[in-house]
């Protein structure tokens, strides 16, 4: 009967270890093709000053404009996009209500002016972390400390 109970124990850590693993390599995933993005100029939209930094922390070197530093509106925000004249931009806006509301108020005064917004870096990230994450500027500490538990329940299954 105990031996039972430590396999199946030793099974939900092996299953709980893999969808971690799988997890963080998606992230990681996103986040190289976001990186990408970034490097060939592309122009990535964020709420605030830390989520901007938390960005550049994650390997991001390309412009990032922050939308709500300031006091500004959405259509200030839209207003300043449409006068940098890029034809595209990537919305990275928190995963909260806030920032939902926001992506889409943003989306829906991007397209107006004919400006490209993609949105699947975000919803790709916000689908996987949305529940555990609610703004971008956590998104290193939460990478850190889930890469760590995947390396600890490695190290625990082969003691």
């Amino acid at each position: 009967m105990l031996g039972d109970r430590t396999q199946g124990k030793d099974y939900k850590v092996k299953v709980l270890s893999t969808h971690l693993k799988d997890k963080v390599e998606k992230i990681q995933q996103i986040l190289t093709r976001l990186i990408d993005e970034s490097a060939k100029g592309n122009l990535i939209v964020v709420e605030g000053k830390k989520d901007a930094q938390a960005l550049q922390e994650l390997g991001i070197s390309g412009p990032i404009l922050t939308v709500k530093t300031g006091g500004k509106s959405f259509l200030e925000a839209t207003v300043e996009i449409e006068a940098l004249g890029v034809s595209e931009v990537i919305l990275f806006l928190d995963f909260d209500r806030r920032g939902v509301e926001g992506t889409k108020r943003l989306r829906e005064g991007l397209e107006r002016v004919k400006v490209k917004v993609n949105v699947e870096f975000w919803r790709e990230l916000h689908g996987l972390v949305g529940r555990e994450v609610s703004c971008i500027e956590s998104l290193p500490a939460y990478l850190s400390t889930t890469q760590q538990k995947v390396l600890k329940q490695s190290v625990e299954s082969f003691l």
